[in-house]
């Protein structure tokens, strides 16, 4: 099983360097002993790419046999010995490697970062190890703030290495856990600014683009229609019907991304969306509504049953939601007329 996350756009490209580990084409003809390579990297006359292709060699030995003790104490020992061997960034990513081969992901960890912090890229077979080190880490850390720097790493050295649009998607969600909603709208806005925004498919995020539509309209908006609890949006709701005020029943609702559409539709879609207004279906009309919530209300979203709103579409209910926008906090958890679903529950 790879390795990488999806957000990489040529997997099978770098696939190679891990399974199988690190083979050699290049090694000097020897007897593949341990014996006789360890013997042969003591020679002084070994130039510098022979020399590369003994120790790999040893460690894939090693990796093949599954000695992972021997292997990570042959590399480290190797790297604290000869500090400016120009390949120390390919050593320690081995070892990081065989701790992930063996379950050890917090040591594993640990030499993916000094390789990628401590030690010059590398590029091996066309492939950079610095963007193997962030693409493990991103996969095996639990840290936002880490996977934080390593999004952004990516994006900004490796650009045509992986899917920028998706890595600010999860740039965006990994600061909404830090609780930097400044950032993390910052991050929203570069995903939609993308041009393949409307159109990606993020793994875990159906509605990566709504979402972040729906979040950046609202917080490039006035948020002046909220109330700070469904039964006063209700209350508000039902005296505006009761005088058939169409004017002020406009102000209880959403002004961003409020949806009239079927049970059946997608809230995301253009018709849902359309400029929509109240007026035509208030004149002439007898509205009524029922005096307490649908059995489909909970403690995030409550829904409220009218009728009579036209002679083809009578049957509206009205859906009220909890307000998630934790950005402003004199906003958050208050309430919203956010939209319209026609006709019978399905």
């Amino acid at each position: 099983m790879s390795v990488f996350p999806i957000f990489l756009k040529h997997t099978q490209k770098i696939f190679f360097l891990i399974v199988p580990l690190f083979c050699v084409a290049c090694a000097p003809k020897v007897d593949h002993t341990q014996d006789n390579l360890q013997s042969l990297l003591e020679k002084d006359t070994l130039n510098e790419a022979s020399r590369y292709a003994v120790i790999n060699q040893i460690a894939s030995d090693y990796l093949a046999h599954k000695q992972y003790t021997e292997l990570v104490l042959f590399l480290t020992e190797r790297v604290e010995e000869h500090p400016t061997d120009i390949y120390n960034a390919y050593w320690l990513l081995m070892t990081a490697y065989a701790y992930l081969e063996n379950g050890a992901e917090p040591m594993a960890e640990y030499y993916f970062e000094r390789t990628l912090r401590n030690c010059e890229d590398l590029i091996v077979k066309g492939t950079s190890i610095h963007l193997l080190c962030l693409s493990n880490l991103i996969r095996i850390s639990h840290s936002p703030a880490n996977r934080i720097y390593y999004f952004n790493q990516l994006i900004k050295r490796f650009p045509t290495e992986v899917s920028t649009t998706e890595l600010y998607w999860r740039t965006a969600m990994e600061y909404e856990a830090e609780g930097e909603w400044e950032q993390a709208l910052k991050s929203f806005q570069q995903f939609l600014d993308c041009e393949d925004s409307t159109t990606i498919r993020i793994a875990g995020a159906p509605d990566a683009y709504a979402t972040a539509r729906q979040l950046i309209d609202f917080s490039n908006s006035s948020r002046d229609w909220t109330f700070e609890s469904v039964d006063a949006l209700a209350d508000a709701v039902k005296a505006a019907i009761n005088r058939y005020d169409w004017r002020a029943l406009e102000r209880c609702r959403s002004k961003v991304n409020f949806f009239a559409m079927s049970w059946i539709a997608d809230e995301t879609s253009t018709s849902a969306q359309d400029d929509f207004s109240l007026r035509g279906y208030m004149l002439g009309n007898k509205i009524q509504y029922n005096t307490s919530f649908d059995e489909l209300t909970n403690e995030n979203e409550a829904y409220l049953k009218t009728s009579g709103w036209s002679s083809y579409l009578p049957i509206w209910y009205l859906y009220f939601r909890k307000v998630n926008f934790p950005a402003d906090p004199e906003i958050h958890g208050r309430w919203e007329w956010a939209g319209i679903y026609y006709g019978e529950k399905l």
